[in-house]
């Protein structure tokens, strides 16, 4: 004869069944997408951020010249109800920042960002180098 072992553990599996479906968000624990891009004239950081606002996103340049970019959105949703009490009350929190050590070549007081259609673009342009001539005509003496 097998023991029975009796658990009060009906309560987290019920809710567990109830609230883990498809139509119920879940909070994201993994980091954006990143791309990184190259031409002639400029590389092209693009950072998936979708349902981000402007005002949620820090860019900016660090003492040792490292570009720091960090995203931060709170959302808090409230159903209020003066006969009901929370069993479930979801919260959401998304914080992210990355560090990216930027080539010699940007020329770092022309960089500019923007945020279009759920993705962060921030444009680092190079510094153009001009090539100087070498050629000329050497005098014999």
């Amino acid at each position: 004869m097998m023991p029975m072992m009796r658990t009060n553990s009906w309560i987290p599996t019920v809710f567990n069944d109830l609230f883990d479906a498809d139509f119920m968000p879940r909070a994201n624990a993994t980091a954006p997408a990143i791309n990184v891009k190259e031409n002639d004239k400029e590389y092209t950081v693009e950072v998936a951020a979708p349902g981000m606002k402007k005002e949620d996103f820090n860019v900016h340049i660090n003492d040792e010249g490292n570009l720091i970019i960090k995203m931060e959105q709170k959302q808090e949703q409230k159903e209020e109800d003066k006969n009901t009490r929370y069993l479930r009350r979801e919260f959401s929190y998304s914080k992210y920042e990355q560090t990216l050590i930027l080539p010699d070549d940007v020329k770092k007081d022309a960089i500019s960002a923007r945020v279009e259609h759920g993705v962060l673009t921030v444009q680092l342009p190079k510094i153009v180098e001009e090539k100087v001539k070498v050629s000329r005509q050497i005098e014999i003496g």
